[in-house]
């Protein structure tokens, strides 16, 4: 009657190893670490990098306790953080000679101190929230203004291209603020340009003047329009961020809305405030230029006389000067796709794919400057690189490709930094903290302190009341708290305070379960029914008890998961997923353990499950009572 077979003993086993396995990483902690991660998109980090690094802590006596390259970063872990800030300036020292134009980004982190052989088994920690771990923290402010500016610049160039195409005659178009100013000294190119705008520009609305004899409309992005404009640039500096942030392996970030706005980013483990802030704000776009190639240019190259007016200096590749106009053609907001790939000699290069507006002003370009020089010049942490330098051989559109003697690792860098994009606004730094990780520290014991009392509370109440049943309860929600950590390990949750929380409150939630069960026992017991029958009776009339309440708890936390956000969220996994696991510590690991302590005793007569209280008013331990009417 009360016997498992040998297969979900098989499983319980199992489930009890891979949750050990699983959770064992959180015990060893972490280690203070200096991280470094490339600041040119031209470099790349390889095993070289790796000796520089280990050479430069040689030479400085600072022996680290491991050196690894990690993707696309390389850590150096240390005793103490004493020795990682020493670390810090030799690393810094010899990987960037020239400060003021950086090669490598140097911040200092925190690394899990987990063995070797576990993280072969992608056995890895939870990741640890700002609170717990320590970190930075920014409130970001989006210049909605700027969005907006910016649109009315780019539809100005979409009107200008368009009225090109449609013939209509004009006396200049120009950007004024938000609204975009349209010239005519003809009536019926008046009637026209408004007919046009109306049909292909429906997010403009156009107001008709008069100035110096000229007609002058004057085209207002539409409020409607204009909220559209401010949430996507939101949305687009979220996902840059995003993009950013996580591409380059830095941290386990935190970005999100906050206000109509405002953008809230958490880097949990890094400590270093000022390289947090060019990690942030560190973005790459591109933009086609035209090469300025008349005599002062070419004057300017060789440094016989300065720049022209209208152009820009840069450097290309091979670190050759060039002049560029400053007059931007096509911008990386037209950019649809970014991908490395290899030309037909076989070369690596970076396939663009560009809209459908800024195809046809590629396709216009190159239609109207054959066997001149175009540039694509990437900005990168504000600096501009011309990438690619190349004569225009024939007219093309959307579709094309950069080449410059790239590697197949610069490349795919080139094409992640691109794919990132730039921001659709520019963003403010309104709020900074910084959390030391001696704070972190103190919550964690706090947060584990919690757990623990709680747990300790928990069982000594079970284990007193209901005696060896309260022993099996216990061990069940051991397991549970075991198993509920190995999940969050394996999904690599982000714990908080508020998971913490959770977690302690798991706790009390999950021995429900054994409670409805024992006490289901008790009651068959005092109703005259077997041993035997009473521990099979208990399991099985409680299980849709437990089921019924631990369902109606789920909805409630993923009713938090979908619609809460921030500490609310983190609250809510730890919660749906504790839940989860109480239900199969709590009734199909305590009855495995049940089994295996009384169902191979066929004459069963006692069990230990407290006082049973009888209909007569007598009373009796479960220890002495037989289950005889």
């Amino acid at each position: 009657m009360n016997r498992y077979s040998l297969w979900k003993y098989a499983i319980l086993l199992v489930s009890v190893l891979i949750g050990s396995l699983y959770a064992l990483p959180n015990l060893f902690g972490e280690s203070p670490a200096v991280q470094v991660s490339v600041a040119k998109s031209s470099l790349k980090l390889d095993l070289g990098t790796v000796t520089r690094v280990q050479e430069a802590l040689k030479t400085a006596g600072i022996n680290p306790e491991v050196v690894t390259l990690d993707g696309n970063s390389i850590k150096a872990r240390f005793a103490s953080t004493d020795v990682q800030l020493k670390a810090k300036d030799a690393m810094s020292q010899a990987l960037n000679p020239d400060a003021t134009n950086p090669s490598y980004v140097v911040a200092l982190n925190l690394v899990s101190r987990s063995p070797a052989w576990l993280s072969s088994l992608h056995a890895s920690p939870m990741y640890l929230g700002l609170d717990l771990r320590g970190g930075v923290h920014f409130m970001l402010q989006v210049d909605m203004q700027a969005a907006l500016s910016k649109k009315a610049e780019s539809l100005a160039g979409d009107l200008r291209s368009t009225m090109r195409e449609k013939s209509i005659r004009h006396g200049g178009i120009s950007r004024n603020g938000q609204r975009v100013e349209i010239r005519f000294r003809d009536a019926a190119m008046v009637e026209s340009a408004k007919r046009l705008i109306q049909d292909q520009f429906p997010d403009l609305v156009v107001a008709e003047s008069t100035d110096a004899g000229e007609t002058k409309l004057v085209a207002s992005i539409q409020a409607v329009a204009a909220r559209e404009v401010q949430e996507q640039a939101l949305k687009q500096n979220i996902t840059t961020l995003h993009n950013r942030i996580n591409e380059l392996g830095v941290a386990e970030p935190v970005i999100q809305q906050q206000g109509l706005d405002r953008i809230v980013v958490q880097l949990p483990g890094v400590q270093d405030t000022a390289k947090a802030k060019d990690i942030v704000g560190r973005t790459a776009t591109l933009e086609v230029r035209m090469v300025d190639e008349s005599a002062e240019a070419n004057a300017a190259v060789t440094g016989t006389s300065p720049v022209p007016l209208g152009a820009e200096r840069f450097l290309e590749r091979n670190g050759q000067p060039v002049i560029v106009k400053k007059q931007v053609v096509v911008t990386g907001d037209r950019l649809n796709k970014a991908s490395a790939t290899f030309d037909q000699n076989q070369q690596p290069a970076v396939s663009i794919e560009l809209d459908s507006i800024g195809g046809r002003v590629m396709r216009d370009l190159t239609r109207e400057n054959i066997n001149k020089k175009m540039a694509m010049v990437l900005f990168d942490r504000n600096k501009g690189e011309a990438i690619s330098v190349a004569t225009i051989q024939g007219e093309f559109g959307k579709s094309f490709q950069i080449t410059g003697r790239f590697t197949t690792e610069e490349t795919t860098s080139l094409a992640l930094l691109l794919r990132a994009g730039s921001l659709a606004a520019p963003m403010e730094i309104i709020e900074e903290r910084t959390i030391g990780p001696s704070l972190g520290a103190e919550n964690i014991a706090k947060g584990f302190n919690s757990v623990t009392w709680g747990f300790a509370a928990v069982a000594v109440f079970m284990c007193t009341y209901y005696l060896l049943f309260g022993v099996i309860s216990s061990v069940a929600l051991a397991v549970n708290l075991l198993l509920l950590v190995a999940v969050l390990s394996m999904l690599q949750a982000t714990l908080t305070l508020p998971g913490m929380a959770a977690m302690a409150l798991v706790l009390g939630m999950a021995i429900d379960a054994n409670v409805l069960i024992n006490e289901r026992v008790r009651e068959e017991l005092r109703n005259g029914a077997a041993p035997q029958a009473a521990i099979h009776a208990g399991y099985e009339r409680a299980w849709a008890t437990i089921l019924d309440s631990n369902v109606t708890t789920l909805i409630a936390g993923l009713a938090l998961l979908v619609f809460g956000s921030g500490p609310v969220r983190g609250f809510a996994v730890v919660h749906c997923l504790g839940i989860l696991t109480s239900m199969f510590s709590g009734v199909f690991f305590s009855r495995g353990l049940v089994n295996l302590w009384y169902g191979r005793q066929k004459k069963l007569k006692t069990v230990s499950i407290g006082t049973v209280w009888r209909p007569d008013g007598s009373s009796g331990t479960a220890l002495s009572l037989d289950g005889e009417k």
